[in-house]
C-alpha cells in the first residue's frame, strides 16, 4: 500500500483524505490553513510544506480551487517540484485550465515523476460519500497504479486519455451542468407562472424523457427553496470560464454556455456568489417578477 500526499484539505479534500486514511494508507498532508485534528486523529501525519509532502510520499494528491494554486503548490516556495523524485506520480484532482495542466505535466515529468490530472464530479455530497466520478488524464502506467487509491474516493473511475483530456472532460461536464440547470429553472418557472404546481410537474416530468439526475436533485432544491451550497456558484462560474477561453483559443462557439455564465454573473451580481449553483433559478425569477413555490 503506497504513501500517498494530500495537499488541500478544504470541503472536497478533508473527506477525501479521510476515505485514504479509512482505507490504511499513510498519508502525508498540508494544507495553507493548520490540518483538521479529526485527520491528525485518523493517523494522517501533518507536513510544514508542500516539498515535505513529496519527499516522503510515493504519490502527491493536490485538491486546490483553481489553477494559480495549483501552480504554486507545484512551483512555488518550497512546492511539490522540489520534493518530488524520478518514479513518483503526482495526481492534481482539482478542476483548472486544461492548457495548463499540459504545461504542467511537462514540467513534472521532466523531473522524473508521472504526471494524472484527475478532476471529480460529485461535490461535496459524493466527496463525504466516496461516490465521485473521476476522469482521469495521463499516462496508463500511472492511472493502473493510482486506480486502486481512485476506487476508495469515488465509484466512476474512467482513464479519458493523456494529460489534460482529464480538465478537458471536467469541463464538458460543467458546461452539461449549467445548461441543465438552466433548462429545469426555465421549466419549472413556466409551469409556476402559469398556475401550475412545480412541484407535481417535476414529479410528472421526473417519469418521462426529461428526467435527469439534475431535475431530479436540483429540481428538488428549486422547489424547497433550498440554495444552500452544495457547489457554489463562483465555482462553477470559474469553470465555465475554463470553457469559454478553451472556445476563443480553438475558435468554437459555445453560446448556450455564455448565456449560462450570465445567468452566474447575474446571481452574483445580487450577492449570490456563494449560493448554490441550482440557485441560477432566481436570475430568471428576477427577470420574470416571479418565484416559483409549491402550492
Amino acid at each position: 500500500m503506497i504513501d500517498i500526499g494530500f495537499i488541500g484539505l478544504g470541503t472536497m479534500g478533508r473527506p477525501m483524505a479521510g476515505h485514504l486514511l479509512a482505507a490504511g494508507h499513510r498519508v502525508l498532508l498540508h494544507d495553507v490553513v493548520p490540518v483538521a485534528p479529526e485527520l491528525i486523529a485518523a493517523g494522517g501525519v501533518a507536513c510544514k510544506s508542500a516539498k515535505e509532502v513529496a519527499e516522503e510520499a510515493d504519490a502527491v494528491i493536490i485538491m486546490v480551487p483553481d489553477t494559480p494554486h495549483v501552480e504554486a503548490v507545484l512551483f512555488g516556495k518550497d512546492g511539490v517540484a522540489g520534493g518530488i523524485s524520478k518514479g513518483k506520480i503526482v495526481v492534481d484532482m482539482s478542476s483548472i485550465s486544461p492548457l495548463a495542466t499540459k504545461e504542467f505535466a511537462k514540467k513534472i515529468e521532466a523531473l522524473g515523476a508521472d504526471y494524472l490530472d484527475a478532476p471529480v464530479s460529485g461535490g461535496e455530497v459524493g466527496a463525504k460519500a466516496a461516490s465521485l466520478t473521476i476522469m482521469v488524464g495521463g499516462p496508463e502506467r500511472a492511472f493502473t497504479t493510482m486506480k486502486p487509491v481512485f476506487d476508495e474516493m469515488g465509484k466512476n473511475v474512467t482513464h479519458v486519455g493523456a494529460n489534460g483530456d482529464g480538465q478537458t472532460t471536467k469541463v464538458a461536464n460543467q458546461i452539461i451542468v449549467a445548461l441543465t440547470i438552466e433548462a429545469v429553472s426555465e421549466a419549472l418557472l413556466f409551469a409556476s407562472k402559469a398556475g401550475a404546481d412545480p412541484a407535481l410537474v417535476r414529479k410528472a416530468l421526473m417519469g418521462g424523457f426529461a428526467s435527469s439526475r439534475i431535475l431530479e436533485v436540483h429540481g428538488e432544491r428549486m422547489v424547497k427553496r433550498n440554495f444552500d451550497p452544495g457547489f457554489r456558484i463562483e465555482l462553477h462560474q470559474k469553470d465555465l470560464n475554463l470553457a469559454l477561453e478553451g472556445a476563443r483559443a480553438l475558435g468554437l462557439s459555445l453560446p448556450s454556455t455564455a448565456v449560462a455564465q450570465q445567468l452566474f454573473s447575474s446571481c452574483t451580481a445580487h450577492g449570490g456568489k456563494g449560493w448554490d449553483h441550482s440557485a441560477m433559478l432566481r436570475a430568471l425569477e428576477l427577470m420574470a417578477g416571479h418565484e416559483i413555490a409549491a402550492a
